[in-house]
């Protein structure tokens, strides 16, 4: 009886133990040692939206989460000054409203003092206007990496960083956007 009891106790304990897997090469593996592939995750694809893909489809996509971190990373800071009481000045349409009457946050889009629809779609319009004119990687104009939207004509000092500067403010600001 005892045998069985100690079988029974070894059989269950096993069934909790870590399967033994094998190392699997992949495709993904050609893209872990890019920039972003960083502690403690590594290269973290959840979607699979890199299976079978080659470099131009990992650098489109590199390019659209660039992008749509720095709208998110703006997104955040203009939520962050407008709780702080920081409004521009002024009026925001001839009628009389101020900038400052204007809801924060969700609010600034729906309710009774939410931002006139014309004021909102003048933003949509002006957002596609930056989008189609300046917000893009044009080749040939000295572009150092993917999202590099300098264009060679705007420098705030990146040329002055050697190249493990440059590599690190790129890696913090993919983090920061994730």
């Amino acid at each position: 009886m005892k045998s069985v009891i100690i079988a029974a106790t070894v059989a269950s304990a096993a069934a909790f133990a870590p399967a033994r897997t094998g190392k699997v090469s992949t495709a993904l593996n050609a893209f872990e040692n890019e920039l972003g592939a960083q502690p403690p995750l590594g290269f973290f694809d959840p979607l699979g939206l890199l299976e079978d893909a080659d470099q131009a489809r990992f650098d489109h996509l590199r390019y659209v989460e660039i992008k749509h971190g720095r709208v998110a990373q703006l997104a955040f800071l203009g939520n962050i000054i407008t709780r702080a009481g920081v409004h521009l000045p002024g009026d925001i349409d001839y009628s009389g409203h101020s900038f400052d009457s204007v809801a924060n946050g969700w609010a600034a889009l729906d309710g009774p003092n939410a931002i006139p629809q014309d004021g909102v779609s003048q933003i949509l319009l002006f957002v596609g206007f930056l989008e189609g004119a300046f917000m893009k990687d044009i080749p040939g104009t000295g572009n150092e990496h993917v999202g590099d939207f300098r264009n060679g004509w705007i420098d705030f000092g990146w040329d002055s960083f050697d190249e493990e500067t440059k590599l690190s403010k790129r890696a913090i600001e993919l983090n920061n956007g994730r």
